[in-house]
């Protein structure tokens, strides 16, 4: 079985769908499969038209000049298809398995209906949506219409869908598509790639460094969007810290929200107990999730995080990590309430504050808990597991391949 993806961005950037990526190739290849991988414009200006990066093979798109909303769309899809009929013609796989957003999509539909070639589409998260949580478009507005209209045709004319989650499917099915025609591949981690937790001398020393020796610290450990919901965890953590002066918050990573939660900080009284470390290399981050007692995840409701599962609960469970967790769609899909994680009402900074006080006042909890999580990875939320769901839907578009 070959099989060519077609995806937004790789490793080396680092970000959830550059880690998705990366498991799914490594999970495929380990099953004999010969996967090859070209990357859109949006990777940005590369060294060479082909990279290897952690074992893997990356060809690389030109990035056309910039142009106004829609022009530059339309250049990014001309340019990802260019170097995608040379590829294919040169390859001769046996799939394209393009990868959101539709802007991968389309040029793959070209490319496999010109040369006869099957065309999967998988969604990690609708464009249009996407748009609204990062502020450049608004729901129901004219680009928002025709972002969706452009997903949705896509999906009506790839060979077969594959999305992250229960929430994506049930959208998708709701856009008139078959249920047979859509498969979960669902987000996991690679359980080898994390170990429970283990703090170490080092450990200790960069506690110090930061000022949290002897504190108990609640954290969070990604990027800074407006869904998050960290001006919600600094709330809640004004009125919990009341009475509970030894508590202290530890946000690590950076992005747009970045200032106005400095500025929250401040506003609250609360700036002394708040440590932004910014962006920390991505070899460390474990040794910053080390420091912190209890995470929080408070992600926002919209549609955004209502339809889609993160990474973050999966590799905090993995790690034996404890948290909190607002109890939005794609939360509730993957943590069971009480014991792979905690649940609070999303919005709520009250339902926040009591989550997080009740989880430290119940510490005699916490060993189970840490141990129904790693179980919950182990036995079912991990990428062997999940990559076995292509098999089924190969072997149907190329029969005999994946034996």
């Amino acid at each position: 079985m070959r099989i060519l993806h077609v995806l937004d961005h790789s490793i080396p950037l680092h970000s959830g769908y550059t880690f998705r990526t990366a498991a799914i190739l490594r999970e495929q290849r380990a099953l004999g499969w010969d996967t090859f991988h070209l990357t859109s414009p949006k990777q940005g200006s590369t060294s060479a038209a082909v990279e290897e990066v952690d074992g893997l093979r990356f060809y690389r798109s030109t990035v056309p000049s910039a142009g106004p909303p829609g022009i530059n769309e339309w250049r990014l899809m001309q340019a990802t298809e260019s170097r995608l009929d040379a590829l294919v013609r040169e390859l001769r796989p046996d799939v394209l398995h393009a990868h959101s957003p539709v802007l991968n999509a389309i040029p793959a539909l070209r490319v496999g209906q010109r040369l006869g070639i099957p065309v999967v589409y998988e969604i990690r998260a609708f464009w249009e949506d996407a748009a609204v949580d990062h502020g450049t478009t608004s729901e129901g507005s004219l680009r928002y219409r025709v972002t969706r209209a452009l997903e949705t045709w896509a999906i009506k004319r790839v060979d077969h869908v594959f999305t992250i989650c229960e929430g994506l499917r049930k959208d998708i099915v709701g856009r008139g598509i078959a249920e047979a025609k859509v498969t979960v591949i669902p987000n996991a981690v690679d359980i080898d790639n994390f170990q429970m937790s283990a703090p170490d001398a080092q450990t200790a020393q960069l506690r110090q460094r930061l000022g949290l020796e002897h504190c108990v610290v609640l954290g969070f450990v990604g990027s800074f969007y407006a869904y998050e919901g960290l001006d919600l965890l600094l709330e809640a953590f004004a009125a919990v810290a009341l009475a509970r002066p030894e508590l202290r918050v530890l946000l690590v990573g950076g992005g747009p929200q970045d200032a106005r939660l400095k500025a929250q900080a401040q506003a609250l009284g609360i700036a002394g107990k708040v440590v932004f470390t910014g962006r920390v290399p991505h070899a460390e981050v474990s040794r910053y999730y080390d420091l912190i007692d209890l995470l929080a995840y408070p992600r926002h409701s919209m549609r955004l995080t209502e339809l889609v599962t993160p990474l973050k609960p999966l590799e905090a469970m993995a790690q034996g990590h404890l948290f909190v967790a607002s109890d939005v769609g794609g939360h509730r899909e993957l943590i069971k309430d009480g014991e792979t994680g905690r649940l609070f009402q999303a919005g709520s900074a009250q339902a926040l504050a009591a989550a997080v006080t009740d989880m430290l006042d119940h510490r005699e909890r916490w060993p189970a808990m840490r141990q129904a999580g790693r179980h919950f990875v182990e036995e079912v939320r991990n990428w062997k597991n999940s990559v076995a769901n292509y098999k089924r839907v190969y072997d149907r578009l190329v029969p005999g391949k994946t034996a």
